[in-house]
């Protein structure tokens, strides 16, 4: 099999998908192709999500096999990213690499909107190890007339990688006007604590005006309240996309000391025990892979 279209391929901090609790420090072999399958407005990827093959006349073909021979091979890289655009759109050839890529011991990661059916979704989950799931607002109006696509189907996806124990990661773009409502934001924070358990990682990512959208960009203090909102309801809440003090590090839910320290991509694991405890209080921290 080869693909026709691969947009970007580098090798890329873990931390930039983002994911933070998955082999923080380590990089990983990153590829993306075109296209996706929703039309957000407000896409902040637009230049190869809301292109086709014939808008990007630069791109190169790979076999799966190559690669893997190039993850693999690598000095230091730890697997295999599906990225930068929708996944499910080169669903068949990312299923294909991930399995060549368990062969080889890597690790494999995808980063999409969730937007996914069951049964492909089943079929996927044995070859990947950690996925950064969007979950772009909590009202279905958002989903409807921002995305044209649907908000249950993405509910659905994230409880089933829940569910089935993979390591999950989720990112909240907040926009202003659109899903920076207090009331519908602490809905959400609920519902991923209930329903996805309240160690679930949440990135909180600012937006900037781009494709179709116009809006200026999210207020720092509009993304700094609601990961304070985040925080009480969640044990790991990250910012992203804003110069901030606070919303990098990992902390002990219990007694709050540092266990992972961030400045932007450079990143150190300090205080953790080898049985994933902290090493001041003893208690465990969840959801954290080294």
């Amino acid at each position: 099999m080869k693909l026709t279209g691969i947009s970007a391929l580098q090798y890329d901090p873990i931390e930039k998908k983002p994911l933070y609790h998955f082999h923080p420090g380590s990089i990983i072999l990153s590829i993306g192709t075109v296209g996706c399958n929703l039309s957000c407005s407000f896409c902040q990827n637009c230049n190869i999500s809301q292109a086709t093959v014939a808008d990007m006349p630069v791109h190169k073909d790979y076999e799966p096999g190559e690669l893997v021979n190039m993850a693999a091979d690598y000095p230091g890289n730890m697997g295999i990213a599906f990225t930068y655009n929708e996944p499910t759109i080169f669903y068949e050839y990312m299923l294909e690499t991930a399995r060549e890529a368990k062969k080889r011991s890597l690790k494999t990661v995808m980063v999409s909107n969730g937007y996914i059916n069951p049964a492909p979704l089943e079929e996927l989950m044995p070859f990947m190890d950690a996925y950064n799931i969007d979950l772009k607002a909590f009202t279905e109006d958002f989903y409807r007339n921002e995305t044209h696509a649907g908000l249950e189907p993405v509910k659905e996806t994230l409880k089933t990688l829940s569910g089935n124990g993979k390591h999950l990661e989720i990112t909240n773009l907040i926009i202003p006007g659109l899903n920076d409502d207090l009331v519908v934001f602490s809905e959400m924070m609920d519902w991923i604590a209930s329903e996805l358990g309240k160690d679930t990682v949440l990135h909180l990512s600012r937006y900037f005006p781009q494709h179709r959208m116009t809006r200026d960009a999210t207020p720092v203090s509009t993304l700094t309240g609601l990961y304070e909102l985040a925080c009480e309801k969640l044990s790991y809440v990250y910012l992203g996309n804003v110069r901030s003090l606070n919303g990098q590090d990992t902390h002990c839910p219990e007694c709050g000391a540092l266990i992972v320290s961030r400045q932007g991509y450079s990143t150190r694991v300090r205080g953790i025990n080898p049985d994933n405890s902290c090493t001041k209080c003893n208690s465990p921290i969840k959801n954290l892979v080294l």
